[in-house]
């Protein structure tokens, strides 16, 4: 590798693994050494969907603007309260049916929940027509729990979400036969990574780039060796044996059930794609189900606390889950802000929007959806009130999100102009 000029295409290779790099200066040798904001910076869009909602009370401040008093759902988000935006008084119209409406979470198709229904496309997929080729991947579907996905293709057949961090991780980073690929998973439950397999070609890349550089790789490298680390203990504890009790258990719990532990994982492997510049733009699901989540406290479903008709012992188990879900996007947000790119950051770079199909999941209601929105160069650090009566179309949010991309977009399903009130920084 060394003399040979160091492109955003190359990788490094080793038995079973060819692994992308962060974007580098070197690899933009002419950018590098012209003035700041010579390039246009790259945008990514992140869509986050919480099928089982997050209870109103607990997220909505009562007062609009830059100073509204902190609710027990944004308190975790307070570290970066000047990179996200609060939303209140927003649907899509005529999308009901209450969950069957996630269909519909970034297409606005009506009536989700009619033998009719036939979906458009998502949101993702429509700036994905328009901004695939630049990436490897055009887009990136995750979920909890697999079966169901936000991505829909124009013709609204649903494109599948992958619920396996283990084979998001190989899609990414490992290549070669089926032989080499399983050689180097097991590689990985023997505790090596696949930076032991890479390495030498790692150093001697290395030797040949500035600190800048240096320092990029070093944080990208440590970052997937902690990644494979959390993978290999959630696959330890799927083994071990669990205590018997006398009771009939929950199947799938281990797998199914943690879901902030699996959103986590998910994380973590979005901001992998992102430092490599795999794709630009994700979808992620985060599934409630039937199952109790293990966190301190919860001692009942996740759906059953989800219907909680106002049971304070309901509604103070599903404060403690949604509470962790906050925590855990929070934790994100700060690894994206933490995270250099040519003189900006990675959550400067990146819309991450957040909400859910239901805005009250206990009467399956789909109107006054909640909203945040974070990072992707907009002005923060506020809450955009809208009539809670009669909302704003969500889709005039999406109009925003596709200009801020690059696309040029007037409208997009239901929504004709852009979200009032969220407004793009002068750069990002």
């Amino acid at each position: 590798m060394t003399g040979s000029p160091i492109t955003r295409r190359m990788l490094l290779r080793g038995a079973g693994v060819a692994m992308a790099l962060p974007l580098l200066d070197a690899m933009f040798p002419r950018l590098a050494s012209a003035a700041a904001g010579a390039a246009a910076p790259k945008r990514r869009m992140i869509s986050i969907c919480a099928t089982l909602g997050l209870h109103a009370e607990n997220l909505f401040p009562d007062k609009p603007g830059r100073d509204y008093e902190v609710t027990p759902y944004l308190e975790p988000l307070q570290p970066v309260r000047n990179d996200f935006t609060v939303c209140s008084g927003l649907s899509h119209p005529d999308v009901d049916g209450g969950h069957p409406a996630e269909a519909s979470f970034l297409t606005a198709a009506p009536h989700p929940g009619s033998p009719s229904f036939r979906n458009s496309i998502s949101l993702d997929q429509f700036a994905a027509e328009r901004l695939g080729g630049d990436t490897r991947f055009d887009s990136l579907a995750l979920t909890t729990v697999g079966g169901t996905s936000l991505s829909w293709t124009r013709n609204g057949v649903m494109i599948p979400a992958d619920e396996s961090p283990s084979k998001v991780f190989t899609r990414l980073f490992l290549n070669g036969t089926a032989r080499q690929v399983q050689g180097q998973m097991k590689k990985l439950r023997d505790g090596q990574s696949i930076m032991d397999t890479v390495n030498i070609e790692a150093k001697r890349m290395s030797q040949s780039l500035g600190k800048n550089d240096r320092d990029k790789l070093d944080e990208y490298f440590t970052s997937v060796r902690e990644l494979e680390q959390k993978m290999v203990k959630a696959e330890e504890w799927s083994k071990k044996p669990k205590p018997k009790v006398d009771v009939q258990p929950p199947k799938d719990i281990q797998d199914r059930a943690d879901m902030v532990g699996r959103v986590k994982l998910m994380y973590d492997l979005m901001h992998l794609a992102i430092q490599t510049d795999s794709t630009r733009l994700f979808t992620m699901e985060v599934v409630g189900t039937s199952l109790v989540v293990p966190i301190p406290g919860v001692t009942e479903a996740h759906h059953s606390l989800s219907h909680h008709g106002k049971d304070p012992h309901k509604l103070a188990q599903l404060k403690l889950i949604e509470t962790a879900e906050m925590a855990a996007l929070a934790e994100f947000l700060m690894k994206l802000k933490a995270t250099k790119e040519e003189g900006s950051n990675l959550l400067d770079r990146t819309m991450v929007y957040y909400g859910s199909n239901l805005g009250n999941a206990s009467s399956h209601d789909n109107k006054n959806m909640p909203v945040i929105v974070a990072g992707g160069g907009f002005k923060h650090g506020q809450h955009l009130a809208f009539d809670r009566q009669h909302n704003a179309p969500l889709c005039n949010l999406y109009v925003s999100m596709l200009q801020q991309l690059g696309i040029e977009a007037d409208s997009f399903a239901t929504g004709k102009t852009t979200l009032s009130g969220l407004e793009p920084t002068r750069a990002a």
